[in-house]
C-alpha cells in the first residue's frame, strides 16, 4: 500500500516575517520629535517671502511669496537700527567674531589647565580640578554683574575683547580634555621624556596632533554657545556697530518700521532665520568629528 504525501509550496510554507513593532514605533516618535522642531523652522522661512501685510492680517504664512529675495537683502545690507547705522551683514561679521574668539579662547585655555592638572603632578591638583569643575553649578547671571565691573573698570566696554576674554574660562573644555588626557597611555610619556622633549615640545608637538577630535568635538560645543550669547552682548555693548545677530534682531524690530505702522516682519524673519543658519551648518559640516571626539573621551 503506497501512502501519498501532499507538501505545500516553498513560498507558502516559509512563516511571514513578523512586523516589528518596537522599530515602528521608535522611528514613528523620532518622526513627530524631527517634524516638531523643523515645522516653526519651516513655517517662519515660508513667511519671509510673505509681504508684511499680508503677515499682519493673517499670520504666520505656508505658502512661498514673491518677497523672499527682497526680505533677505533688506536684512543683510539696509541699515537700520536706531541709529540707522546697522545692517545685517554687521552684526553677522560681529557674531562670527564672538563665536569663533569664544571657542578658540575656551579651547586654549581649557587645554593648558587640563594638562597642568594632568601631567604636572601638582600637589593640589585634584582639588584644584574640582574647584574649576564646581564652576558649572554657577549660571553666567550669578557672577555677571562683579564680571561686568571688572570689564567696565579696563575700559573694555563695546570691544571685541570685553565680548571674548571674560567668558573664554571653562569647566566643560577642562574637564573633557582632562579625561582625553588620562586616556593617553604613560609610556608615550617616557618615551617623549627619553627623546628629550620638554613640556612645551610634549604638548604641542604631541598632545595637540592626539586631541584633534577633542578640539574639533569642544570646538562646535562652543561655538554654537558663544554664537547664541545673549545676555552678556547685551550688557557690553551699547554701540549698535558691536551689536551681533542674536542680540540685535530686536533692537532692530523695534525699530525698523520704514516710516509705516505696519513693523517689517519679514526682514525680522530673514535676520532670526539667517542667525540660524551658521550654527546648523558647523554642526552638520563637523558632526562625525564631533562624535569621534565624543567617543574618544571615554576610552
Amino acid at each position: 500500500m503506497s501512502v501519498t504525501t501532499h507538501t505545500l509550496p516553498a513560498s507558502r510554507s516559509r512563516a511571514l516575517p513578523k512586523f516589528n513593532w518596537s522599530k515602528f514605533s521608535d522611528h514613528a516618535i523620532l518622526i513627530a520629535g524631527s517634524l516638531l522642531m523643523i515645522m516653526p523652522v519651516f513655517a517662519a522661512f515660508m513667511t519671509i517671502g510673505a509681504s508684511d501685510v499680508e503677515i499682519s492680517r493673517h499670520g504666520m504664512q505656508f505658502s512661498n511669496g514673491a518677497y523672499l529675495a527682497e526680505n533677505f537683502d533688506k536684512a543683510l545690507f539696509t541699515r537700520g537700527g536706531f541709529t540707522g547705522a546697522i545692517t545685517g551683514s554687521t552684526m553677522l561679521l560681529n557674531s562670527f567674531i564672538l563665536g569663533i574668539g569664544f571657542a578658540i579662547g575656551k579651547i586654549v585655555f581649557g587645554m593648558m589647565a587640563a594638562y597642568a592638572i594632568v601631567y604636572f603632578r601638582l600637589r593640589f591638583a585634584t582639588f584644584a580640578f574640582w574647584v574649576i569643575f564646581t564652576t558649572l553649578l554657577l549660571p553666567l547671571e550669578v557672577r555677571i554683574l562683579p564680571t561686568y565691573e571688572v570689564v567696565h573698570s579696563m575700559g573694555l566696554i563695546n570691544t571685541y575683547t570685553g565680548l571674548i576674554l571674560p567668558l573664554v574660562a571653562s569647566a566643560t573644555a577642562t574637564f573633557f580634555f582632562r579625561q582625553f588626557f588620562l586616556s593617553i597611555p604613560e609610556e608615550l610619556v617616557e618615551a617623549a621624556r627619553i627623546d628629550g622633549a620638554g613640556p612645551v615640545k610634549f604638548f604641542i608637538d604631541i598632545l595637540v596632533p592626539l586631541s584633534r577630535t577633542m578640539i574639533a568635538a569642544i570646538f562646535i560645543i562652543m561655538f554654537v554657545y558663544g554664537w547664541n550669547q545673549y545676555l552678556w552682548p547685551t550688557l557690553i555693548t551699547t554701540d549698535e556697530a558691536m551689536f551681533t545677530l542674536v542680540r540685535g534682531i530686536k533692537q532692530i524690530y523695534q525699530s525698523i518700521d520704514g516710516g509705516s505702522d505696519i513693523p517689517e516682519f519679514g526682514r525680522s524673519l530673514a535676520l532670526i532665520f539667517i542667525a540660524i543658519l551658521p550654527p546648523v551648518l558647523v554642526v552638520i559640516i563637523f558632526q562625525s568629528w564631533f562624535v569621534k571626539g565624543l567617543v574618544e573621551s571615554d576610552k
